[in-house]
């Protein structure tokens, strides 16, 4: 279990800033930012940086897709040996705008390499931080456990709900991805699709958010239906967003914009979900 102690050491991972600089998205106690993945129709990591600014959301999950090369072909050699100086730089721009870089994602899969997945930890320190979001195979997992503790960065698996074997769906997977592990290993819960697959995230959240990395904000319907607009699907975000509040857990709740179509600005449909938060949270 991760301690209180530990969490202190997750606020304190980061690299600290003047407090004039830093963007301020803590609502009423809770850590409201965003998974760069909602910004994945913008150009560059710098305007997503800038419309981060511009929302006013202080904490940051980098999804890998922005900063991976944009050819496929070279995405295995790149992982391999990624451009370290190039990933210190995209640190500083956050710093630079007074967001706290609070996790990387990066899915380690089954076919990865140990020397890949040594690469991810090495990336996330590189970015400054402790920790590690993961859209992985379950059964990576022993191998991923062995660089964390090396490392003591600290991975949180992200769920959908696929239900498909080896994958994060259930309560159960992740049962079988912790069991005997460090505590370095954790969850990135989903609260929309864990909604989709069935299950309730305001108890999950009570019982597990010890093991909880961050949180992702999303909507949708039940039944495995499809991404709403926040307020518009079955997800308890109110209960889960009022358990942060009551309870204090030093927990993000990080919007991931998912809902979008095609045409759809990502930077309004965003500050919309951060308007849901704030309201949510009154």
């Amino acid at each position: 279990m991760i301690t209180r102690r530990d969490f202190a050491k997750f606020a304190a991972a980061s690299v600290a800033l003047p407090a004039l600089a830093r963007i301020d998205s803590k609502i009423d106690g809770v850590m409201i930012g965003a998974q760069t993945y909602s910004f994945r129709t913008l150009p560059s990591i710098d305007a997503t940086i800038a419309a981060m600014k511009q929302i006013g959301l202080g904490y940051a999950e980098l999804w890998e897709v922005q900063i991976e090369p944009r050819d496929r072909a070279k995405l295995a050699a790149w992982r391999t040996d990624p451009p370290m100086d190039e990933i210190r730089g995209i640190r500083k721009k956050f710093d630079d705008a007074g967001i706290d870089l609070y996790a990387y994602n990066y899915s380690f899969r089954d076919e990865f390499t140990d020397e890949q997945i040594e690469k991810g930890f090495l990336m996330a320190r590189a970015l400054g931080t402790n920790k590690i979001t993961a859209s992985a195979n379950v059964d990576v997992s022993p191998r991923v456990d062995k660089f964390a503790q090396q490392y003591k960065i600290y991975v949180g698996y992200h769920n959908h709900d696929s239900m498909k074997p080896n994958e994060f769906s259930t309560p159960d997977d992740w049962k079988r991805a912790l069991a005997g592990r460090s505590k370095y290993t954790c969850i990135n819960l989903d609260i929309g699709h864990f909604t989709a697959a069935g299950f309730d995230p305001v108890s999950f959240l009570e019982e597990h958010h010890a093991k909880i990395l961050t949180i992702h904000i999303k909507d949708r319907k039940k039944d495995h239906g499809p991404n709403m607009p926040l307020g518009e699907g079955d997800t308890n975000i109110k209960g889960v967003l009022d358990i942060l509040k009551t309870k204090r857990y030093p927990i993000p709740a990080m919007i991931e914009y998912e809902y979008g179509k095609p045409g759809m600005d990502a930077v309004a449909e965003v500050q919309k979900c951060f308007a849901y938060c704030k309201a949510a949270l009154m």
